[in-house]
């Protein structure tokens, strides 16, 4: 499908921010709370800046010694099924191409860490209360789970919309 302009321009500017936000967000990270692990309070102990470099995806998910590869190849066959799907999106799905948008950018954010840095994929978002924390994040990873959740409810709406409707229902509308 051809996409508009507007459309285009909105996918495109939303990777790149996401892109710039992350990488920018993650070199003041490393730059500024070194040593690694030690918290630094923002809004008390509900959120707080602890650098942390992850070797595995999300919420640290290991594949063991091999993680580092694994997940860049996953990355990569993520990005080629997310493309497909923004080619595919309908003309004025704009739902969808923000979320498609937020989910391309912050795999890219990653993916650029994991080809850059063998230690892991910088993470400096830490919120919780007391023992009981949310795994460290970062700005792409807000971007992927946002996008995410975004395109599940455009999918979600697009079946209500394609279903085809009952026989029955056809049937006494008639009547």
């Amino acid at each position: 499908m051809q996409r508009n302009s507007s459309e285009s321009a909105t996918f495109w500017s939303i990777i790149v921010l996401v892109v710039v936000a992350d990488f920018a967000t993650k070199a003041m990270a490393v730059a500024m709370l070194v040593p690694q692990h030690v918290p630094r309070e923002v809004f008390g102990e509900w959120a707080r800046l602890t650098l942390v470099h992850n070797p595995g995806a999300a919420f640290g998910v290991s594949a063991g010694p091999y993680s580092r590869q694994i997940f860049l190849l996953l990355t990569v066959i993520a990005l080629l099924v997310l493309s497909k799907l923004y080619r595919t999106t309908a003309p004025g799905d704009r739902l969808r191409v923000i979320a498609l948008g937020l989910v391309c950018g912050g795999a890219i954010g990653n993916l650029i860490d994991r080809v850059r840095s063998p230690i892991g994929v910088v993470d400096f978002l830490d919120i919780g209360f007391r023992d009981w924390r949310w795994p460290t994040f970062n700005v792409a990873d807000m971007a992927v789970s946002i996008g995410a959740f975004l395109l599940a409810w455009a999918l979600w709406g697009e079946e209500d919309v394609n279903e085809p409707i009952p026989k029955s229902v056809t049937e006494t509308t008639r009547a």
